[in-house]
């Protein structure tokens, strides 16, 4: 089943939305203060082309804390706010509550992509 959703979310959209991800951490890493956030964009990348049968696990730490401030501040508010309209949008029929609960793991991570792991 995971298989299944996974090709069917890489059709309607996981594709492009991956390589949006991945261009956007390229644009970021080309300033060294731009760097630690371009990370995080490659590890949306990489979960956003595969996203059913992985997990999301938090962590903590100081540097963590701080970077995922700055996250929230400059692009993480936005990127939870869109991601949580659109996972709700998803939900309203049953064929897309999956990829409605999908886009709302994305947007948890959204809030505080530094300091967590893919799985």
């Amino acid at each position: 089943m995971k298989i299944i959703s996974n090709i069917l979310w890489i059709i309607f959209g996981g594709l492009i939305l991956s390589l949006l991800w991945a261009l956007v951490g390229v644009i970021l890493c080309v300033t060294v203060f731009g760097i630690p956030f371009g990370m995080q964009c490659f590890k949306f990348a990489n979960l956003m082309l595969f996203p059913f049968g992985r997990e999301v696990v938090y962590g903590d730490g100081t540097v963590s804390f701080l970077f995922n401030v700055l996250w929230l501040i400059f692009f993480g508010f936005n990127l939870a706010l869109w991601s949580l309209l659109i996972g709700c949008f998803w939900c309203v029929t049953i064929v897309g509550i999956p990829i409605g609960i999908q886009v709302i793991k994305f947007s948890k991570l959204a809030l505080m992509p530094f300091g967590t792991k893919i799985i």
